[in-house]
């Protein structure tokens, strides 16, 4: 049976070429920043995103914490939106690695602007935590792969310029709302004081993330990853692969948002599922089954070799991605529909 694996796009499979230049690398001990392949890694990503400098990192947990750290003091507050990927999906890090807490702001589609973010920066009085940093999402994951504009994020920056606050972007799948927006990801970014961007998601390396920011940041970063394990040696067989992903995934990341236009106008129809289209931006299908019981439902799709991720007691999502072809996501809409009618 075709298995179509539609729970993230984490799952890609690295491409006949990366396994090649991965097999061909040449290698240094990167601890020592003597991985001819990881520092050009590092250069590239740096040039794309218009920054001094970028740091590897195996993880996007590693690179947000990682950045974090670097702009806060133990006892701030990270303010961000309430269902931030930092928040709920990286093992409470901000707390017990960064020592801060964070103030969380409920915002529409996940897009969080400072009309949000203005009123809950603490007032500059000893006997309160001080807001240290304002981390976004870009495009947000849970609020199912929204995309914010890059006019939102110019008021952020200037805004949090004047209030002297540091500003970073989760931008995992930021080269997915460069597309969507049609703007140059170096523009989309350009104000952020660090930015972490995927190479394992939608542009389908097999492993690694990006930070990028100034010189000065990335130097401190270096010593942050090390602390936090991320020394990793003769890395270039991993950024071998990552360069090609850098080099060559967003050309092609359209075609995935056309995939999840695709299930989600499927699913829609169905009259079975409560979904907001419009928040429909990226690669990424959040919806809601009327009837309940997301995991009942998940269970039936892999029953039928469609895999997919209950969000919640009845949400399911759906993520796009290179190893799923349109015929495919043409093929799992129809068994999603098929299993809505059970």
């Amino acid at each position: 049976m075709e298995v179509i694996d539609l729970r993230s796009d984490t799952v890609t499979k690295p491409s006949e070429k990366m396994r090649q230049a991965m097999a061909a690398a040449e290698v240094g001990d990167d601890v020592y920043a003597e991985d001819p392949t990881v520092n050009l890694l590092e250069a590239k990503a740096a040039e794309v995103f218009g920054r001094e400098a970028a740091i590897f990192m195996p993880t996007g947990t590693m690179g947000n914490v990682t950045a974090i750290r670097l702009h806060t003091q133990h006892g701030q507050e990270v303010i961000c939106e309430a269902r931030s990927h930092v928040l709920d999906w990286e093992m409470g890090m901000i707390a017990a690695f960064a020592g801060c807490q964070v103030r969380t702001v409920a915002a529409e589609r996940g897009i969080l602007t400072w009309q949000h973010i203005a009123p809950v920066i603490a007032p500059s009085i000893y006997y309160r935590a001080q807001t240290g940093l304002i981390c976004v999402e870009n495009t947000h994951n849970m609020a199912g792969g929204t995309v914010t504009p890059v006019v939102v994020f110019e008021e952020i920056w200037a805004e949090a310029k004047k209030a002297g606050l540091p500003v970073h972007l989760d931008g995992a799948r930021v080269f997915n709302a460069a597309v969507a927006l049609g703007v140059p990801v170096a523009k989309l970014t350009s104000g952020f004081d660090t930015v972490m961007f995927c190479l394992s998601k939608g542009l389908g390396a097999p492993v690694g993330s990006m930070l990028v920011g100034s010189k000065d940041l990335m130097a401190r970063a270096r010593s942050i990853r090390k602390a936090l394990g991320g020394g990793m040696r003769q890395a270039g067989v991993l950024a071998a692969a990552g360069l090609i992903a850098l080099e060559e995934g967003p050309g092609r990341l359209s075609e995935d948002h056309i995939h999840a236009r695709i299930l989600a106008e499927a699913v829609a129809e169905s009259g079975l599922v409560e979904i907001d289209l419009e928040a429909v931006q990226t690669n990424i299908v959040i919806f809601r089954l009327i009837a309940g019981d997301a995991a009942g439902y998940v269970g039936r799709l892999k029953g039928r070799g469609v895999l997919a991720s209950a969000i919640g007691p009845d949400v399911v999502r759906f993520v796009t991605h290179l190893d799923v072809n349109r015929g495919a996501c043409e093929r799992a809409a129809e068994i999603a529909v098929e299993e809505l009618e059970c």
